[in-house]
């Protein structure tokens, strides 16, 4: 076969999966660059690969409006179904009433709109951000002997996540009179304002003994904090949430004490899977839930796999 001929083969060949793949998702993503968020559309793009389904990839870039306009585009381009990761769980009543308007399946990853109840057709696929708050202070009170001082690192004040892996701290710590919160501040999921935030308590004159963070960015950033004001690794205890690659690193490390891992992975395929049982009509029976688990020093090589 000469190169030219291959070359129209192998161009006929990418043509026909393109064009014939058997649905078209659309897909908004709240922030692209986001460590987690990235991990999530990787897992999409497996995901639609692996069931033959042309995806629509789209930046949010934290904007709500520019989601929702995204949203509707996706709609008047008569997509199958639309997978959407929301930029603000206060903010989605707009995008699910344009979908269920369009009669458009629609399925929230990751984050759960605040709407308690969701219509007929929309489906959320998360996991339960209460539980990762509980796995996190149950590890860190038997950890600290039931007894010490503790600083709470939230993530973004719009987001449900942050206020439901704070509550499950909190609903732990019931059991632990001995440990009492002395600092909780928000640095917006972000690595660099979890250090700030955590330098700026140091220099406060603020002793704690164990820090959580909502998520593993947080957790590395206070860590780097601690590091530059001399404390040795372990000194003051620290665990985040994700499990991603670079909180495996930071736990080996030494820098964090443990982990949560949420699976951006299995909430990619469970949300595809859903997405194609909506568009052929099957029934999906309430969110679905992708279990929290607990990451230990010992238990780092287990997770490593899951990124191979």
């Amino acid at each position: 076969m000469s190169r030219c001929t291959l070359f129209f083969a192998t161009l006929l060949m990418l043509f026909s999966q393109w064009t014939f793949a058997s649905y078209r998702i659309g897909v908004s993503i709240a922030r692209v660059d986001d460590n987690f968020m990235t991990y999530v559309r990787n897992g999409l793009e497996q995901a639609a690969k692996q069931a033959d389904v042309q995806l629509q990839l789209e930046d949010a870039q934290g904007d709500v409006v520019r989601q929702l306009n995204q949203v509707e585009g996706f709609i008047n381009q008569k997509v199958d179904a639309v997978i959407v990761l929301p930029v603000d769980t206060a903010a989605t009543a707009n995008i699910t009433r344009a979908a269920v308007a369009a009669k458009t399946p629609l399925i929230y990853i990751n984050r759960h709109p605040d709407e308690a109840v969701l219509p007929e057709g929309v489906v959320t696929v998360a996991s339960k951000e209460i539980e990762a708050g509980q796995l996190q202070m149950r590890f860190l009170a038997e950890k600290l002997g039931g007894k010490g001082r503790l600083a709470i690192i939230m993530g973004d004040l719009a987001q449900n996540a942050t206020h439901e892996r704070t509550e499950g701290v909190k609903q732990v710590l019931k059991d632990y009179p001995g440990i009492t919160i002395v600092e909780q501040q928000s640095a917006e999921w972000q690595r660099n304002k979890g250090m700030d935030l955590t330098s700026n308590w140091l220099l406060a004159g603020t002793h704690f003994d164990a820090i959580v963070a909502n998520n593993d960015e947080m957790a590395i950033g206070a860590a780097m904090a601690l590091q530059q004001a001399g404390k040795a690794k372990g000194e003051i205890a620290i665990v985040g949430i994700d499990g991603l690659p670079d909180g495996l690193a930071a736990i080996k490390r030494g820098m964090l004490a443990a982990s949560v891992f949420q699976d951006p992975k299995a909430q990619a395929s469970s949300a595809m899977q859903v997405a194609i049982k909506l568009i052929k009509g099957e029934p999906v029976e309430g969110d679905v839930w992708v279990p929290f688990q607990l990451i230990t020093p010992d238990q780092v090589a287990l997770f490593e796999q899951r990124y191979k």
